[in-house]
């Protein structure tokens, strides 16, 4: 994704789910779980409504404001990684 290389992050792990979206970012520590949030929900709402002009009218917000954050400390990296991919068959 544009938006993670441009700021030095990685994306580990990423599903796309019908109402909500999975991210495993991996970022430094000068970056806040709260701009990286801020920063891809920005990004793709720009990137969807020029590419999809219909949802500038229809939809008056493309995300909410709320999100949730956890960090890798009490959880391996690797339960992550396989919460995310087994959300694929949910």
């Amino acid at each position: 994704m544009e938006k993670a290389a441009a700021n030095g992050w990685v994306i580990r792990s990423l599903e796309v789910m019908p109402d909500h979206v999975h991210v495993f970012v991996f970022a430094p520590p000068r970056d806040s779980p709260a701009r990286i949030a801020n920063q891809f929900k920005g990004y793709t709402s720009r990137v969807l409504r020029s590419e999809f002009a219909w949802l500038r009218s229809r939809i008056p917000t493309l995300w909410t404001r709320s999100y949730f954050v956890a960090t890798v400390g009490n959880v391996s990296e690797a339960a992550i990684a396989r919460y995310i991919e087994e959300q694929k068959s949910r």
